[in-house]
């Protein structure tokens, strides 16, 4: 919004943006870390086979949702409205990563935490970042 004036910014958003720019750093890194066979070859057997039956498709989905996460959390910590348009990227590409291993739910990937942190939390940060972007757009805190 041009011509508004930036609210003072309350503290949980300080909080809130670094805490999902760790996040999604983490996911940066653990994308860097499945690119390299030998780190691969290394994880338990329930991990190499999510990574090795990826399509190349779906790996550059995996880099949109995590590098986008990124980008999106340091659009949002500059105080950024278009980190928007960014976790909304991220969230499609979280998607997209997804597909191809929704028949893996319950036969190769049976561990609730599992399931938790690789499929659900995902989403649910992503989605979170959607709206409280435009919630601290609406309340001034980004432009």
């Amino acid at each position: 919004m041009h011509g508004k004036k930036r609210s003072q910014v309350h503290w949980s958003f300080w909080v809130i943006g670094i805490i999902t720019l760790i996040w999604n750093i983490m996911g940066a890194i653990n994308f860097v870390v499945q690119m390299s066979p030998d780190m691969v070859a290394s994880m338990p057997e329930t991990h190499r086979a999510i990574i090795e039956v990826r399509p190349a498709w779906a790996t550059a989905a995996f880099a949109l949702a995590v590098f986008g996460g990124v980008l999106g959390c340091f659009l949002l910590l500059i105080q950024k409205s278009a980190s928007f348009y960014v976790f909304i990227a991220s969230l499609l590409g979280i998607i997209i990563t997804m597909i191809p291993h929704i028949d893996m739910v319950g036969t190769v990937i049976t561990d609730p935490f599992e399931i938790i942190m690789m499929i659900i939390l995902p989403v649910v940060v992503a989605a979170f970042l959607i709206w409280y972007s435009k919630l601290a757009e609406r309340h001034h805190w980004i432009q």
